[in-house]
C-alpha cells in the first residue's frame, strides 16, 4: 500500500465516531430549541445560553463526519428559526456552516478532551455570532448589534457551560 493509504489507514484507526439512538439525535435538539425559545420568556438570565449552538457542535463534532454535521446543523438551524421571530434561513445558514467546520476540526484533534471542548465551544459560539451578524447585514440588509466585549464573555459563559453539558450528552451514547 502506498504512504498515503497508510497515512489514511491511521487517521481512521484513532479517529473514535460516537453513535446514538435516533430518539436522541431527535430528542435532545428539539429539547434544546424549546429551551432557547420559551425559558428566557420566564428566566431571563439564561437567555444567554445558546443550547441550539451547543448541541449543533457536539453532535457534529462526537460524528466526525462533515456531511452528518452540515445536515444535522442545518435542521437545527431551521427549527429554531421556525419557532423564533428571525427572518427563516438566518440559523438554519449560520448552524450549517457551524455543524460542518466542528466535524472537519474533530478529525483534527480531541474532540473529548474538556478543555478542547471549551475552546470549541467558545470559538464557534464567536464565529456563530460573527456569521449573523455578516448574513444579517449582507442578505437582510439589517442593522444587527454585534458588541465584541460581550460576544467574547457570553463564548465563555457558553464554553463553561458546554464543558458540563457534553459530559451530560456524553452519557447518552450508546455502547
Amino acid at each position: 500500500m502506498s504512504d498515503y493509504g497508510d497515512l489514511l489507514a491511521g487517521v481512521r484507526r484513532r479517529t473514535k465516531i460516537s453513535r446514538y439512538r435516533p430518539v436522541v439525535l431527535f430528542l435532545v435538539p428539539v429539547a434544546a430549541i424549546l429551551f432557547q425559545v420559551y425559558v428566557p420568556l420566564f428566566l431571563d438570565y439564561l437567555g444567554y445560553l445558546e443550547l441550539p449552538l451547543l448541541v449543533t457542535v457536539y453532535f457534529a463534532a462526537m460524528r466526525r463526519r462533515p456531511v452528518a454535521g452540515l445536515l444535522y446543523g442545518a435542521g437545527i438551524g431551521l427549527a429554531q428559526d421556525a419557532l423564533s421571530q428571525n427572518p427563516l434561513g438566518m440559523f438554519g445558514i449560520v448552524k450549517t456552516l457551524v455543524g460542518y467546520f466542528a466535524a472537519s476540526a474533530s478529525l483534527r484533534f480531541d474532540a473529548d478532551n474538556p478543555g478542547s471542548r471549551f475552546v470549541l465551544a467558545f470559538f464557534f459560539f464567536v464565529f456563530h455570532q460573527a456569521m449573523y451578524w455578516v448574513l444579517g447585514r449582507a442578505l437582510i440588509g439589517t442593522p444587527v448589534e454585534l458588541g465584541a466585549a460581550r460576544t467574547l464573555v457570553l463564548a465563555g459563559m457558553n464554553g463553561a457551560v458546554a464543558v458540563p453539558f457534553f459530559h451530560l450528552l456524553d452519557k447518552l451514547k450508546e455502547s
